[in-house]
């Protein structure tokens, strides 16, 4: 799976998305600008020591990206859309974009991709989730899809035995 994050502001969520991403053998695509610097504290603390496993690859704009994977079936989360998480099918090699902290990504992509727009259910008193919540939520559901693929599903207790 992939992660796009179009334009991040927040580093500490890039850090906990970097940290998920790392669990999840997922791949993580930053689209600048960004609203920090890679090398701030406030990331490597969120993704701690995780950082340096981490797959990240950075593109100075959407058209970058898309020159890099042109054939990339994106799935783009937004407020906006008409469709949940949960009622599309994911590929292994899908690509979950995300928008930045403040306005999400921007509407001429969504507009004009509108079949590929995906929302997490929420109450309408309220505007999003945080970033970082939002990509778990989606990602799992993804995975989950395609029955959690090469990642470990069981786990045993440390000083006791689980009972048979």
């Amino acid at each position: 799976m992939h992660i796009i994050l179009h334009q991040p502001e927040i580093p500490a969520n890039t850090g906990n998305i970097g940290r998920t991403c790392v669990a999840t053998g997922t791949s993580l695509h930053l689209i600048e600008p960004l609203g920090f610097r890679l090398d701030e504290k406030s990331i490597k603390r969120a993704g701690m020591d995780y950082w340096s496993q981490l797959d990240v690859t950075r593109y100075m704009n959407y058209e970058e990206f898309l020159k890099c994977h042109p054939d990339a079936k994106i799935w783009m989360a937004t407020t906006k859309a008409k469709r949940s998480y949960t009622e599309v099918s994911y590929g292994e090699n899908d690509f979950i974009m995300f928008g930045k902290e403040s306005a999400g990504i921007p509407e001429e992509l969504l507009a004009a991709h509108e079949a590929s727009c995906i929302r997490i259910p929420m109450l309408p008193s309220i505007r999003s989730l945080n970033l970082s919540n939002s990509v778990a939520i989606v990602l799992y559901e993804a995975l989950r899809q395609n029955h959690f693929l090469g990642m470990q599903t069981e786990g045993e207790l440390h000083r006791l035995h689980w009972q048979e």
